[in-house]
């Protein structure tokens, strides 16, 4: 199966979009599935539901970390690579959708009673949200290859 199509898959189960693109991602890294689901557990729909940065993409941010940062504390190159590579999933996921922000990508603020009203009325979770994991997947598969 295809990372995209696992990322998607962990999603339609009900995780989070930051715990499906980690999740994914994970057992290179030797990480269990688990733990995958309890590190990434805070951060979907914007950051705890906050609306703020993408889960798919903080998810992709913890998968940039596992592979390329920093494990000593003198080791700045580390640092710098890790940040670049960053940049680089950023400006392809802002490319893509305009934005990393889960308020602007959904077109409404989920950390309102009226803006997470909308955004299931709309089916917006379901429609924008399974986009937003499968192009993380797909931008993070490119870039660690």
């Amino acid at each position: 199966m295809k990372r995209r199509d696992r990322a998607v898959s962990y999603f339609d189960e009900g995780f989070s979009c930051a715990q499906a693109v980690l999740a994914t991602f994970a057992p290179q890294f030797g990480l269990t599935t688990e733990q995958a689901m309890r590190v990434a557990g805070s951060f979907g729909s914007g950051m705890a539901g906050r609306g703020q940065t993408c889960g798919a993409v903080t998810g992709a941010m913890m998968v940039i970390g596992l592979q390329e940062g920093k494990t000593r504390g003198d080791d700045d190159a580390a640092r710098d690579q890790c940040y670049a590579v960053v940049d680089a999933f950023v400006t392809r996921f802002e490319g893509r959708h305009g934005s990393i922000v889960c308020r602007e990508l959904l077109g409404c603020d989920i950390s309102t009673p009226e803006g997470m009203a909308h955004a299931r009325e709309n089916n917006l979770f379901d429609e924008r949200c399974t986009t937003f994991v499968r192009d993380a997947a797909d931008i993070l598969t490119t870039l660690l290859e």
